[in-house]
């Protein structure tokens, strides 16, 4: 087992940074719910607090019992958990006179603290707080202040324990990923050794001990995630892995056939089926977005089942589920509100009778790219664009037909070669056409027209948790305006979404 940072989450919106910084330092780490601690084991080597919405001066602040903790490991708390730690010892925790948001700079810097080794008095930090710490307790020493904020960082004296009331993880604080280093290295003993191939080379071993001889089935979808889970899995158990690519008649152009092709240039053993016309029965009529997408899972999970049971003795499902997937279908007080059913989170209907292995259930999109580079997959497929499991069904507002499947794919088309044939598609994290039900009066030639318009949508992002759009240049637009309108019978009108996530979603439905 991996040396391993346990970051309990608070509610903070910054957890998840939290979390890539210090993948990005090479040490693993997971991050659970305070109301949900693991049990503790010889791999975890120190704790981090995360911040939190919550003040701990409310009744219902969370407070779980950290006795372990104290005992036993390191542990960080930042802003919220340093407040939380403060308070619980005794300490005072107050509103703070204006509610200190922002920029700040350091005024005080503690020469003998191993957690702000290197770091010098002026350096930047980022403030996200509305209370502060105004008094600490006996044992507790100060390390670091603002010109606002006394109590801007702290040690228990005699014990690794610390807490700072800046956000370490934002690119913000300019020395950030030094005091995260700090604490990883100096305090906690990390050795940063969680590579991508060291990933890849233990996950292979341990897929061989956990499904043994056992026959796996996997759903490909074409896209990055399913791709590297196909290749741990292949060159874990080889042919007893068993690959269906479904066509569910909402793929882009021609895109059955192209991912079909490549996956046998990698060696895996893919069936492909064509399940257009059970799809396109089960939408007949749907225009709901979340029952749309449940129409679209039903549809596959139908069409899978069939051809996971013409395999004789499937143990194991496989699913290219990530992380991201993971902590949006879990909150620190319990199962989080539905934005939208994911495809892959969830678990699966009893009838299939499966066991489920997800390989790479503990990674971000970035890293997963990382450990396909590792196992030596083509950029062609570990820099497609994400694709979501219900495909073109929710880029169709309203009900979908076959009809508008056709347009919507030409659009795409378009769309997507002029970005790969200027240059600009692997600087886009994401794009992709969306058709409304928006009719709109037009001029074509000599003739009045009433037809349809389509969104383009074009985002940055590392792993889809937050998202820009993307200023691509207007000659571009233009030009692809221009050839949609000319070559899609059917559209006369282009718009482009200039909504970031949040508040709005990069899919449409």
């Amino acid at each position: 087992m991996h040396e391993m940072i346990l970051i309990l989450d608070f509610g903070s919106q910054y957890t998840q940074l939290i979390a890539r910084r210090l993948r990005e330092l090479n040490v693993y780490c997971e991050i659970h719910p305070f109301n949900s601690i693991p049990a503790f084991d010889k791999a975890l080597k120190g704790v981090i607090l995360s911040g939190s919405p919550f003040s701990v001066k409310e009744k219902d602040a969370p407070r779980p019992d950290l006795s372990e903790i104290y005992e036993n490991y390191p542990m960080l708390g930042i802003c919220y958990g340093a407040q939380l730690l403060a308070e619980s010892n005794g300490g005072e925790v107050a509103p703070a006179g204006t509610r200190e948001y922002g920029r700040a700079n350091l005024s005080f810097v503690a020469p003998d603290s191993k957690l702000l080794e290197a770091i010098s008095v002026g350096s930047q930090v980022w403030m996200s707080h509305a209370d502060t710490i105004v008094k600490l307790p006996d044992h507790f020493e100060k390390i670091v202040s603002t010109a606002d904020v006394e109590y801007a960082g702290y040690r228990i004296r005699d014990k690794e324990i610390y807490g700072i009331q800046f956000h370490p993880e934002v690119y913000h604080t300019d020395d950030g990923i030094k005091i995260l280093k700090n604490f990883l290295v100096d305090i906690c003993g990390c050795s940063q050794n969680w590579t991508p191939g060291s990933f890849a080379e233990e996950s292979v071993k341990s897929l061989k001990e956990e499904l043994g001889n056992d026959k796996v089935v996997l759903g490909l979808s074409g896209g990055v995630d399913s791709s590297v889970a196909a290749i741990l899995l292949n060159k874990a158990i080889g042919s007893n892995l068993y690959c269906i690519f479904v066509d569910n008649g909402l793929l882009r152009k021609n895109e059955f056939q192209s991912v079909l092709e490549q996956y046998e240039n990698m060696g895996l053993n893919v069936k492909g089926v064509d399940a257009k016309s059970e799809f396109y029965a089960a939408l007949r009529g749907v225009s709901d977005p979340e029952v749309k997408r449940k129409a679209i899972g039903k549809a596959f999970i139908d069409v899978f089942d069939k051809e996971a049971k013409a395999i004789d003795n499937v143990k194991w499902l496989a699913q290219g589920t990530i992380y991201p997937d993971v902590i949006e279908s879990v909150s620190v007080k319990g199962p989080s509100a539905t934005i939208k059913s994911h495809h892959n989170v969830g678990g699966l209907p009893d009838k299939m009778n499966l066991k489920i292995v997800e390989p790479l259930r503990s990674l971000f999109k970035d890293e997963v790219r990382r450990v396909g580079r590792a196992l030596e997959i083509e950029d062609k497929i570990l820099m497609r664009h994400p694709f979501p499991g219900p495909g073109l069904g929710i880029r169709i507002i309203g009900e979908v037909t076959e009809e508008k499947v056709r347009i919507l794919q030409e659009v795409d088309h378009i769309f997507i070669s002029g970005l790969k044939n200027d240059g600009l598609y692997d600087e886009v994290w994401q794009a992709l056409a969306v058709l409304l039900p928006v009719q709109s009066v037009g001029v074509m030639g000599d003739e009045r027209t009433y037809e349809n318009t389509v969104a383009l949508r074009a985002v940055s992002s590392t792993d889809g948790m937050t998202a820009d759009w993307c200023h691509l240049p207007y000659e571009f637009l233009s030009k692809v305006s221009n050839d949609i309108i000319n070559k899609v019978k059917g559209i006369n009108r282009v718009v482009y979404d200039i909504s970031s996530k949040p508040p709005a979603t990069i899919e449409w439905e």
